[in-house]
């Protein structure tokens, strides 16, 4: 059974679209970037890992000592300057769709069961909302983290691959429980894929030709993700 969403239902309305396919695109971003010592320039928006440069923004900070997220628009460290332009846009879409974890100043998430995973699910939602190529945390001091998306044309998108395609529908499913069906159909939308709809199934068709058919149980919930093709089934997963 899934846990009730710490966020607002507008919050978790308009972000579920996107879950799928950020999952698959921070998992490309991840093995993008090597594991290794950081280094920032926030001034000069670039951000080094493991001897690897990347053009960021910054979307924001969280407090461990209170469990609070400061936006970087609201920091008065870093207003005004180009390095927020990610956190502003991020602002700029919850004023226009009225989701209050975008437009306050300071989100308290230290009433949350797990602030660490709420803050997590906060930059992946603004990471979805933006159509960025990722997210990054790093550990800025003994109880701060800082934020960042990238901002930089060498980092490479993921693409629907039929192998792993279930087990990231699922995982997107998996981020709120709230609607598998928007999950689903928000990942299509991403990838540009033309959509048929069903009781209880939508089908699209990957890049590849092959044919993907998800089905969704008397709950809501993915029942089945069936990819085929020419050839016979190329993989299926059911919900337990």
């Amino acid at each position: 059974m899934y846990s009730p969403s710490p966020f607002s239902d507008a919050f978790v309305r308009l972000t579920e679209p996107h879950a799928a396919w950020g999952a698959e695109q921070l998992e490309t971003f991840n093995a993008f970037l090597p594991a290794g010592p950081w280094t920032a320039d926030l001034a000069q928006r670039i951000y080094r890992q493991a001897g690897r440069d990347l053009r960021i923004s910054i979307l924001g900070s969280y407090d461990a000592s209170d469990g609070s997220w400061l936006w970087g628009w609201a920091n008065p460290g870093f207003r005004d300057m180009p390095t927020v332009g990610a956190a502003e846009a991020v602002r700029q879409y919850g004023q226009t769709h009225g989701i209050r974890e975008f437009t306050e100043e300071v989100v308290d998430l230290s009433g949350c069961a797990d602030p660490r995973r709420a803050v997590e699910t906060l930059a992946f939602g603004a990471m979805g909302v933006l159509g960025a190529a990722g997210y990054l945390g790093v550990q800025a001091s003994e109880d701060a983290r800082l934020y960042m998306v990238p901002d930089d044309a060498q980092v490479p998108w993921a693409a629907p691959d039929p192998v792993t395609l279930p087990r990231t529908l699922l995982t997107g499913a998996g981020v709120h429980g709230s609607s598998a069906h928007a999950v689903v159909a928000g990942y299509f939308d991403h990838h540009r894929l033309p959509q048929r709809h069903a009781p209880g199934r939508i089908s699209a068709d990957l890049p590849t030709g092959t044919t993907v058919d998800v089905s969704f149980d008397d709950a809501g919930r993915i029942g089945a993700v069936e990819v085929g093709g020419i050839g016979g089934p190329a993989g299926a997963i059911s919900h337990p």
